[in-house]
């Protein structure tokens, strides 16, 4: 059994660790049916995951390179005109700065050189994603995951590689509190006191369908770019993928005119949003089985 260390309980005054007591502790609780075990990966799926890691390291790079950037021009007073940034028009502008110095002038050169780079570097990677996505188990999955407003083909495969098989959660409410999507809570009596997100479970997922959360901040509609990716889902998944604009731009717009925080709107909209990916794996799971 390979279990979960955050979910082993443990005796608040327990002050001695050691070898023998903890294997001791753990037979216990073992024997009880106390310690929670965790999904383990195949070989497959954590290949997977490292590359849609490594493309989330090189747009954190690359991210980190436009900074410097920015923080160069904004210090010699540069300030592009335009509205888009990190488009062909800003790059343009940029390389058409004329520097004071000639040291100036190198700087800027070799900042540009490392965007270059690591934009080359994102592509490479994002083309070996979508060259690697046809061979893996949840091809099918992926492919219907992009059927969802704010979700695209990186972004389907960071979720799935990051959480795993969808099918182990029995409910939608499982899914939400393994994201650590669900409010806390520390109630006693007739008291009852919720704050924040447990932030509980992976941070990359989490993460990741916050993102797409901002998306529906905007009225229902499907993008010129999405339409290509609707109609090749199943019919049952279009509907689940309308069925979830449609109540999740409401709930953004309803949240939003309650006075909420943007970011805790954001973070509702992320948990039930989560609901919905359930809900669309099952159904892909069961056509499976047809």
């Amino acid at each position: 059994v390979v279990a979960a260390p955050s979910l082993i309980p443990k005796k608040a005054g327990d002050r001695i660790k050691t070898n023998r007591r903890d294997g001791v502790n753990l037979a216990k609780l073992l024997r009880a049916g106390e310690l929670t075990a965790v999904w383990v990966p195949d070989e497959r799926h954590e290949a997977m995951r490292d590359l849609s890691r490594a493309r989330e390291a090189a747009r954190k790079d690359l991210k980190g390179k436009c900074q410097q950037i920015s923080s160069f021009m904004l210090r010699l007073g540069r300030h592009y005109p335009g509205k888009r940034t990190w488009g062909p028009a800003h790059m343009n502008w940029l390389m058409k700065q004329k520097l004071e110095h000639r040291e100036q002038r190198i700087a800027l050169e070799e900042l540009l050189g490392a965007v270059r780079q690591e934009s080359e570097r994102v592509e490479r990677l994002e083309q070996a994603i979508r060259e690697a996505v046809p061979e893996w188990s949840l091809a099918e999955v992926v492919t219907a995951l992009q059927a969802m407003r704010g979700i695209d083909l990186v972004a389907a495969v960071a979720v799935l590689a990051e959480i795993g098989d969808l099918s182990r959660f029995q409910n939608p409410r499982e899914l939400m509190g393994f994201l650590g999507l669900v409010p806390s809570e520390r109630s006693t009596g007739d008291t009852t006191k919720r704050g924040g997100i447990t932030k509980a479970g992976n941070g990359r997922a989490r993460r990741i369908l916050v993102e797409a959360a901002w998306s529906y901040r905007h009225p229902p509609r499907v993008g010129r770019e999405k339409q290509a990716k609707v109609a090749a889902a199943p019919r049952r998944v279009r509907e689940i993928a309308w069925k979830a604009q449609m109540r999740l731009c409401g709930r953004f717009r309803s949240l939003t005119r309650k006075g909420k925080r943007p970011t805790v709107v954001a973070a509702a909209i992320a948990r039930e949003l989560s609901a919905f990916i359930w809900a669309i794996n099952r159904e892909v799971m069961a056509s499976r089985q047809i």
